[in-house]
């Protein structure tokens, strides 16, 4: 179940990153990535409560970015990395249906992945601090 839930956040990830890189909608781009996957209806559910989730608060979750990471104007931070912390907010902050040490690790395995050197170092230290506000 941990990979496909991986799989899963992995596609969310790449559906707010299209989003917010090219402005697409993003119901449209979560279908055609959903589409191209062999994911149960079920991770499918998910993968689309991540993305409507996190878009739907943007705002607030930008605002927490903001907050625990003032020296990073949200506009400025890379692509990728700005929607792993938009993504694990929301997990944390908004949906409760994990642990916060899993909305974190799986972030930081994210921007292990497809972020920078340091992004993962940035992803933690972002998340640590969001982390703090809850007590799960």
């Amino acid at each position: 179940m941990t990979g496909t839930r991986h799989k899963a956040r992995t596609i969310a990830m790449q559906a707010l990153y299209e989003v917010d890189a090219a402005a697409r909608r993003p119901e449209t781009v979560a279908e055609r990535l959903l589409s191209e996957t062999n994911l149960s209806e079920e991770n499918k559910e998910f993968v689309r409560s991540l993305v409507n989730g996190t878009i739907k608060n943007k705002n607030e979750i930008d605002g927490n970015i903001r907050r625990f990471a003032p020296a990073w104007p949200v506009d400025q931070i890379a692509i990728v990395d700005r929607n792993i912390l938009r993504l694990a907010i929301f997990e944390i902050l908004f949906d409760n249906k994990v642990p916060v040490k899993v909305a974190v690790n799986e972030a930081v395995e994210l921007a292990k992945t497809f972020g920078s050197d340091s992004s993962s170092k940035f992803v933690n230290g972002v998340l640590g601090s969001v982390s703090a506000l809850t007590s799960r």
